[in-house]
């Protein structure tokens, strides 16, 4: 309650600023509870392909812990899983500021960070230290200035891959000029080929995608995935959108960058639930936008996801967020008649 309470006086600070502070604090256990929650039983999940074994389907997205300072604290809050990144080869500071835009009335966020982190070598040094509490997740992403994007990922996952439990390729980022197109079939064809290659040690990997995706889109990611990426565990749907609803209300609605939070969760639904009828569970796929309660948590479960993400509503509920939801979600299945989680997944396909 402290914690949240605290998430909502940082809003007397500029958004960026406001971040910086929480995950520094975070990072020095200030105001963390002293050991992880226990969750209701009915909510511990596996995900099949990867193998991961989650007390809890409720995990934090990256972006938060771009650099890896605060997982354990995350972890303590009553995340599931935790995923830190987006972290590139080299340090790069990101785009102007400001680049960080609070929409107080839509209960959203607008960003266009731009990969900002210290680099492969102090995440690293980080992710080495952490006492796997929960699974955690190494986010990776390409440098701006990178002269061969896809060579930057297979760096990033040999690099990460012998301390994180998962690792994500994060080509759906809106920020960095360029990286959406290795959505493209003949580009993520390339992706998945040369970062086969990679030395994973074994760990599962995802690939994690944008919500601003017509069906034909959904289709040739599909295909390509099946086709070069079948030794992927999943993939993640999704990452901030580019479209701007009729519906915002916010001031900052016009400022470039990704839209996340609460408008962002039937759009990212939709997306989810048409990978899910085209891959019909041959991959672990992780529902990420707008999760606000464990009502959404649920329509993201039956939608198709095996576990889910969130991150930009806490700027509005704090970092209780996550134990909420998944004692919410706990009610849900109860509800229905359901005595697992396993039991809602894909349930309204």
């Amino acid at each position: 309650m402290l914690a949240d309470l605290a998430a909502k006086a940082a809003h007397l600070l500029p958004p960026e600023a406001a971040h910086v502070a929480t995950v520094r604090a975070l990072s020095k256990a200030l105001g963390v509870p002293a050991k992880p929650p226990a969750f209701p039983t009915n909510i511990a999940a596996v995900l099949p392909k990867s193998g991961l074994k989650l007390a809890s389907p409720v995990g934090l997205a990256a972006g938060f812990d771009k650099n890896c300072e605060a997982p354990e604290a995350m972890a303590r809050f009553g995340f599931g899983f935790v995923e830190c990144g987006t972290v590139t080869p080299k340090p790069q500071p990101g785009n102007p500021k400001p680049r960080v835009f609070r929409l107080t009335e839509d209960r959203a966020v607008i960003n266009r960070m731009g990969f900002n982190n210290f680099g492969l070598e102090f995440f690293v040094r980080r992710l080495a230290k952490y006492s796997h509490l929960v699974p955690i997740g190494a986010n990776v992403g390409a440098n701006k200035d990178s002269e061969d994007r896809i060579a930057d990922y297979v760096t990033g996952i040999n690099a990460v891959a012998p301390y994180a439990d998962y690792i994500t390729i994060n080509i759906s980022s809106p920020n960095t000029p360029g990286l959406r197109g290795l959505q493209d079939k003949a580009s993520l064809a390339a992706l998945l080929s040369r970062c086969a290659d990679a030395d994973r040690k074994a760990k599962p990997v995802f690939l994690k995608v944008a919500p601003d995706l017509d069906a034909e889109a959904v289709s040739d990611i599909c295909g390509v995935v099946k086709a070069e990426g079948a030794w992927l565990a999943g993939l993640i749907i999704s990452n901030t959108t580019l479209a701007r609803p009729e519906s915002l209300k916010s001031a900052e609605r016009g400022e470039a960058g990704g839209l996340s939070g609460a408008p962002l969760f039937h759009p990212s639904t939709e997306v989810l639930r048409l990978f899910a009828r085209q891959l019909g569970g041959a991959f672990d796929l992780i529902g990420a936008g707008g999760i606000a309660s464990g009502a959404d948590a649920y329509a993201k479960i039956r939608a198709g996801a095996n576990a889910v993400q969130l991150y930009s509503m806490m700027v509005y509920e704090g970092p209780g967020l996550a134990l909420r939801v998944a004692r919410e979600l706990s009610h849900c299945l109860e509800k229905d008649g359901l005595a697992t989680l396993f039991e809602a997944v894909s349930k309204d396909l």
